[in-house]
């Protein structure tokens, strides 16, 4: 990923669930492979979740969670040591909600990793609330762990698959992409998809018009503008172009069954200023078999 000589650290989220720990895993790996240390991060938010209570808690409650709490970010760091032995790994349970605790620790992470759910989340749950919220308001990138149908741990093969739109903050998760891709010695497989309707009808009648037409012409040279630069400084990464007239949702939640991982904007440039998610990137937090990495705008940036 750009820039991770400058953030020196993977912080994941962990709250003692199998989602964590999958989500906690593929972070150690990742975090072992670029040569950068763990942030555990266990946010129980015992004063958020007393507050308006109007009796007081008894202190040997407080005393048992917060035994609970250091054990469940102590036994994470343990798998993480044992996932990847030489790793530096900094355990840290923290006495805050775990939106604002992640999002605030995002600051000088080069990523932050989370479970697709936690411990609050019930059987069948698409996404959890905490997941979707740091995508939307994390200072760096966020990687959601997703396995897929009748998985148990996150797929190791397949290509990385990129969002492109031509936007600023697309070019920032093709930058992300191309460095995951080298890392991980994968394919890279960069699609460009819009769609102008929603209607089925219309999109399949607006797909003949573009294909091999002076606009797909057009528009496959942009893409190739696009990536150029791209190619030039990762000439070992071999990449695929897709360029079809579909949403982008579809395009890329079709193309995560067989991925090993799928990175987008947080936005696309359907996207109106100070929009935190767009949809495509929400699709694919809640949808997606593979784990996804949402790219946020860079500070400064709206």
């Amino acid at each position: 990923m750009a820039e991770e000589g400058a953030r020196r650290a993977v912080l994941v989220g962990v709250d003692g669930s199998e989602a964590a720990t999958r989500a906690l895993r593929w972070a150690a790996e990742r975090a072992a492979d670029r040569a950068l240390s763990l942030r555990v991060v266990y946010a129980y938010g015992l004063v958020a979740r007393y507050f308006a209570t109007e009796a007081p808690v008894p202190p040997s409650v407080i005393e048992s969670l917060l035994e609970e709490a250091q054990t469940i970010v102590e036994t994470a760091a343990a798998e993480a040591r044992r996932v990847a032995p030489d790793l530096s790994v900094s355990p840290q349970a923290v006495d805050e909600p775990p939106v604002p605790a992640l999002t605030s620790r995002s600051r000088d992470a080069a990523l932050v990793v989370l479970g697709a759910s936690g411990l609050g989340g019930f059987t069948g749950m698409l996404a959890g609330s905490t997941a979707v919220a740091v995508a939307a308001h994390a200072h760096a990138p966020v990687a959601v762990v997703r396995c897929g149908e009748n998985r148990t741990d996150p797929p190791s093969s397949g290509p990385i698959v990129v969002g492109m739109d031509g936007s600023p903050l697309s070019e920032h998760a093709v930058a992300c992409a191309f460095e995951e891709a080298r890392h991980r010695g994968a394919p890279l497989v960069a699609v460009h998809a819009w769609a102008d309707v929603e209607d089925e009808g219309v999109l399949r009648r607006a797909r003949l018009f573009f294909t091999n037409s002076p606009e797909e012409t057009d528009v496959r040279e942009q893409l190739d503008r696009q990536l150029a630069d791209w190619q030039a400084t990762y000439p070992e990464v071999a990449v695929e172009r897709v360029l079809v007239r579909d949403r982008p949702r579809r395009q890329l939640l079709d193309r995560s069954a067989t991925a090993q991982l799928v990175v987008v904007g947080s936005r696309g440039r359907g996207g109106f200023t100070g929009l935190l998610l767009g949809s495509t990137s929400q699709a694919l937090i809640h949808h997606a078999r593979c784990p996804v990495m949402v790219v946020r705008p860079k500070n400064g940036e709206s």
